[in-house]
């Protein structure tokens, strides 16, 4: 194996689409605590910590592993190499796949350290973010890959980190999920879509592919409204506490990349390009500012 700077490991993993992982724990955290179900004692923290840890770790393991199976099908090439690591021969591909194995393995030990501090039902919980994080190449190759990240990080996530810290399922909890789960969702539909033409190359259906280039970037609009009415509808219902409307203030980033995608009629493709990064960038603003109003909610 090459000798790489961790620097240049740190890049492999994606970082900067960490946000799309962590605020979700985050959220749910605050939330929690909001209902009166959790307390800033010591144990409820470090489980807290650990979560981020955890879901961060197995989050970079799928992004290896991901842009493995990209370059090893062709998806990734010298035309289209959005993490040109592979394509450019910086790393081998053996290395990246070594790197994810050794990330689920540490992503793994994570859980089984939360499980030993809480309950064994994570393992449910966890074992299904495993094997759908395995099986992301797959499903999105076959346009699953949207309703499968919805999965893992709106529903999997939100349920694991309320069971973590409570010791069973918060099923309240989930009315996080539609919100972050589709801003999640958005950073993944944007790059698909920036990637139609590479994708047919390459022999893959997305999700983005089926419905064309036009309407994934109205839908991807769409996914920048959406999260502002769950926040509005689940405080009129009382699902959520009055100050989670902080989270409207993110309406500003969101004005930005929905205003990138309605240029689509006159730039195409190109209108897409870098709204994968403004989504994960929207990810930590909104759920920021939510766990932010959901936090002061709980010394109210």
């Amino acid at each position: 194996m090459k000798k790489h700077s961790l620097k240049e490991w740190f890049a492999v993993t994606r970082y900067w689409s960490f946000p799309v992982s962590a605020m979700p724990v985050v959220a749910t955290f605050a939330y929690l605590c909001s209902q009166g179900q959790v307390d800033f004692a010591v144990k409820p923290i470090a489980v807290f910590l650990l979560c981020v840890l955890g879901v961060v770790t197995l989050h970079s393991a799928g992004n290896v592993l991901s842009d493995w199976s990209d370059h090893r099908s062709g998806v990734d090439n010298e035309e289209s190499c959005p993490v040109p690591f592979l394509v450019h021969k910086q790393f081998e591909p053996k290395e990246y796949l070594i790197f994810s194995a050794l990330l689920f393995v540490v992503g793994c030990g994570i859980g089984v350290a939360i499980v030993l501090l809480s309950t064994p039902k994570l393992l449910i919980v966890g074992g299904i973010g495993v094997l759908l994080t395995l099986a992301y190449s797959f499903l999105k190759y076959h346009a699953l890959g949207d309703l499968d990240i919805f999965i893992i990080f709106g529903v999997l996530t939100v349920l694991g980190t309320g069971c973590a810290l409570t010791g069973d399922f918060c099923w309240d909890a989930l009315v996080l999920s539609l919100p972050l789960g589709i801003i999640t969702v958005s950073v993944l539909h944007a790059n698909n879509t920036s990637d139609i033409e590479s994708d047919r190359a390459a022999g893959i259906k997305t999700f983005a592919m089926l419905i064309g280039g036009k309407a994934s970037s109205i839908l991807y609009q769409v996914y920048m409204v959406l999260p502002f009415l769950c926040i509005i509808a689940a405080v009129v219902l009382g699902r959520l506490h009055p100050l989670a409307l902080i989270a409207l203030v993110a309406v500003i980033p969101a004005w930005k990349n929905f205003r990138k995608a309605g240029t689509f009629g006159s730039k195409g493709i190109a209108a897409m390009e870098g709204l994968d990064l403004g989504s994960a960038q929207l990810q930590l603003v909104f759920s920021g500012l939510l766990s932010a109003g959901l936090l002061v909610a709980a010394f109210l």
